[in-house]
């Protein structure tokens, strides 16, 4: 057998569990390609003591409890704390019922978290998906803008253009939670590559897709399936969706398979003067490919992301 000698890329997760989360936090944690060295979490989706907690679950699911989890912003950088229930379940996990996790915090904020971590690797070898509101990113540039220069790419969930909104008419959750912060970190110099709504509609949740994770077998592979199970139903019951979108693992499927996306250079710029509008990403595709701050992802192989979360868990099982 021939050993595979090319070299993982490193990254640090940041999120805010959320059961879509989840099954991005397990692809990474199984992914052979990916060396996760920490968890970063915020409050968005619900409370941060929840995500900080449910992180912890994720991880001890997948079998991956050493990788440290840092908890960090509580709410946003300019407003009150938004949550998102009704779509992640009140504990988060969906239909799942969270135990307190054996495996205790790592000390210290996220922020710096992750300013050392980076700072203690060579410059542009330590990725970040985001895949919750920017506010720990935010912070951690406020903190050390040399970020901007030692950071490999920055993958966020976030954002919609043509698809419209999922919160208002014309803004996406993890952006209208925090639009401070995620101005702050497009408007900072770093190469983001975002995965908004226009892509993550592509990635559904479909009867067959579910039930193939659900026949992996392993702790890991049931709780990627509980969560898609519950995600399915209350798209049903809410939306009138018959599959339900799986957006923040198009983050770590990007950076595993990043042929099964088509990004577009662009400019982004985010909303956050007018309450009609916040958090509306204005992506400007009309600039120079060369030049261009950032990336859009306009389209997605839905059938290509499922099938990569399906052959990742099953071979970590």
């Amino acid at each position: 057998m021939t050993q595979d000698l090319t070299p993982k890329q490193a990254l640090i997760i940041d999120c805010d569990p959320g059961v879509d989360d989840a099954v991005g936090l397990l692809l990474a944690l199984a992914a052979p390609q990916l060396e996760v060295l920490a968890i970063t979490t915020v409050g968005g989706n619900v409370p941060l003591e929840k995500t900080s907690r449910n992180a912890r679950i994720v991880s001890a699911a997948a079998g991956r409890a050493d990788v440290p989890v840092f908890a960090g912003a509580a709410r946003p950088l300019a407003r009150p704390p938004a949550g998102a229930g009704e779509f992640h379940g009140a504990e988060g996990l969906g239909d799942e019922t969270p135990t307190e996790p054996q495996t205790a915090l790592a000390e210290g904020e996220a922020a710096d978290a992750l300013i050392d971590i980076v700072r203690s690797r060579p410059a542009r070898t330590v990725a970040v998906a985001v895949m919750g509101p920017m506010t720990n990113l935010a912070l951690a540039l406020r903190r050390a803008p040399d970020l901007v220069d030692r950071l490999a790419p920055v993958v966020v969930m976030g954002g919609a253009r043509s698809e419209g909104g999922n919160i208002t008419a014309s803004a996406e959750f993890n952006i209208w939670a925090d639009p401070e912060a995620a101005a702050e970190v497009f408007d900072s110099g770093l190469k983001v590559i975002a995965f908004g709504l226009d892509a993550t509609h592509q990635v559904r949740a479909t009867e067959a897709r579910i039930a193939r994770i659900e026949a992996i077998g392993g702790e890991a592979a049931r709780l990627a399936a509980s969560t898609l199970r519950f995600s399915q139903r209350i798209e049903r019951q809410i939306v009138g969706w018959e599959a339900a979108p799986l957006h923040d693992p198009c983050t770590v499927a990007w950076l595993m398979r990043p042929d099964l996306f088509e990004l577009r250079p662009c400019r982004i710029a985010v909303e956050t003067i007018s309450d009609l509008t916040r958090g509306h990403t204005a992506v400007e595709f009309r600039v120079e490919a060369a030049a261009a701050p950032h990336l859009w992802a306009v389209s997605a192989d839905g059938e290509g992301v499922f099938d990569l979360i399906a052959r990742t868990l099953e071979a970590a099982a």
